[in-house]
């Protein structure tokens, strides 16, 4: 982080010097020595300040044409950094939503995901709520104002956090530095939310409803219950509960990993008949969110709760009633589908893993790599792959 911090204190410093510079700059391009005119262009090149210090800087150190073209380079830049900050933002949000929701302090249907794995209600606020705000801003100041009281505040709350944080084995120098930035950045914070009533007002908002919206789905939580009549809790007993679990054969283990109601199920089921093995099937449900907690565990997922997943697992497990194989359904939830497949072979003890040719189109191929490429990487030599294509 040291080297970032450096990156940033210099840049800005630089481009602070830059900046109070070009007074004396614009009397070389424009030839404006009056500060009111000079005041007046400043003023009007406000929002995109940084490509006109370019451009006067060019100008007077090469020409006019060069300033024009270095102008324009240094907005294509920056358009990309801001494009950059604002996916690297969305997807910050999207994975915030959905972990929430995992820990059950968001509604659970923030946890509903589309074909390509994202969240859609999170993948909804995070893209909707910015073309929100874009629309009512009143002005360029008004959007910096709500960048900053944001932008501190989340720094005031994560230095302090540091600072009176005692499980984190920081020395007693980390929590004196922390805790003196932490009373610095706080009054900052103060002092934006005095001067910016429209950025107070929009933060107090947010927060609002995000506290009311985690209190209400926490209160749902709580409320939640089953009612059954006494005989249907006569019928649900130990004896019965043990009845329904499934009786693994010794012998084979064949585990398919399912995308889709398709012919490698038929396949697998028939091999199982066959070698009269015990058949898993495997359904990977793939999740596209970042979130910076590392090693944090998605938690446990129901395969009755996934339409798709439900639709494949009924239709294995019928199938498997009809023809005899004892059939153990298996599901996921993870970001990465291969090693997913790889870890349940290996602790499921697995003889054979039958897993479909991709179906991935050419570009998520190529993004995400092909999974039965991946598998049969890693999968262990005691473990026989078979690709049905």
């Amino acid at each position: 982080i040291v080297p970032v911090a450096i990156e940033v204190v210099l840049g800005t410093a630089l481009l602070g010097w830059a900046m109070l510079s070009l007074p004396s700059v614009l009397g070389k391009t424009l030839h404006l020595t009056d500060k009111g005119a000079i005041a007046a262009v400043l003023g009007q090149r406000s929002e995109d300040m940084l490509r006109f210090i370019g451009e006067q800087f060019a100008t007077a150190t090469f020409s006019p044409a060069v300033g024009q073209i270095f102008g324009w380079i240094v907005g294509i830049v920056f358009c990309l950094l801001l494009l950059s900050a604002a996916n690297t933002a969305i997807v910050a949000m999207i994975g915030l939503l959905y972990m929430m929701s995992r820990d059950r302090e968001m509604p659970r249907q923030f946890r509903r995901l589309n074909r390509h794995g994202v969240p859609l209600w999170p993948l909804f606020i995070a893209t909707g709520l910015p073309v929100v705000v874009l629309l009512f801003a009143a002005s360029f100041t008004a959007l910096a104002g709500l960048y900053a009281i944001g932008v501190v505040g989340a720094i005031t709350v994560n230095v302090g956090s540091c600072a009176f944080n005692r499980t984190k084995g920081f020395t007693w120098y980390d929590h004196v530095l922390f805790g003196i930035t932490f009373v610095i950045l706080a009054f900052v914070e103060l002092t934006l939310a005095h001067t910016k009533l429209d950025a107070l007002q929009f933060v107090l908002a947010i927060l609002i409803g995000g506290l009311a919206l985690r209190a209400y789905t926490l209160k749902r939580q709580g409320l939640t219950t089953l009612t059954v009549t006494r005989e249907v809790a006569k019928m649900v007993t130990p004896d019965l509960l043990a009845t329904m679990r499934p009786r693994l054969q010794e012998g084979q283990k064949i585990m398919v990993a399912a995308r889709g109601i398709t012919p490698v199920l038929s396949f697998a089921i028939d091999e199982a008949q066959l070698r009269k093995a015990t058949l898993f099937v495997l359904y990977v449900k793939e999740v596209a969110v970042y979130y910076t907690a590392a090693g944090t565990p998605l938690g446990r997922a129901k395969w009755q709760d996934d339409p798709e997943a439900n639709a494949i697992m009924c239709s294995m497990l019928k199938l498997g009633r009809e023809r005899g194989v004892n059939v153990v359904p298996l599901y996921a939830v993870s970001q990465d589908a291969a090693a997913t497949i790889v870890d349940l072979a290996a602790t499921m003890g697995a003889d054979f893993v039958i897993i479909g040719a991709s179906q991935r189109p050419a570009m998520a191929k190529l993004l995400r790599g092909s999974v039965a490429t991946s598998v049969a990487q890693e999968l262990p030599d005691t473990i026989q792959l078979l690709i049905f294509g």
